[in-house]
């Protein structure tokens, strides 16, 4: 068991590379949106982000509904990183 949970935490840090990893592309799409005219939250990459989520997680023998929770968390973290580095004005929805 000992092993096991070496093993664990060492794919915890992996992931927590990723999600740095992924944190950092949010960011820089949040230096891209404002150009393009695009607000934080986009109905549908919203949508498609989850699509994929799913698909990828029965590819890899993961609960789809488990990865959707999970990835629907990912998406309302990002939204709200990205609006705080657009700022409230351009951030939102219009």
């Amino acid at each position: 068991m000992a092993d096991l949970r070496v093993e664990i935490d060492a794919l915890d840090r992996q992931l927590m590379t990723l999600l740095g990893q992924r944190a950092r592309l949010i960011d820089r799409a949040a230096e891209l949106k404002p150009a393009e005219g695009l607000p934080a939250r986009t109905t549908d990459r919203v949508a498609q982000v989850l699509a994929n989520a799913r698909a990828n997680a029965a590819e890899h023998g993961v609960d789809p509904d488990l990865a959707e929770r999970i990835w629907h968390q990912l998406i309302e973290a990002a939204i709200a990183q990205e609006e705080d580095v657009m700022g409230p004005d351009k951030g939102r929805n219009a």
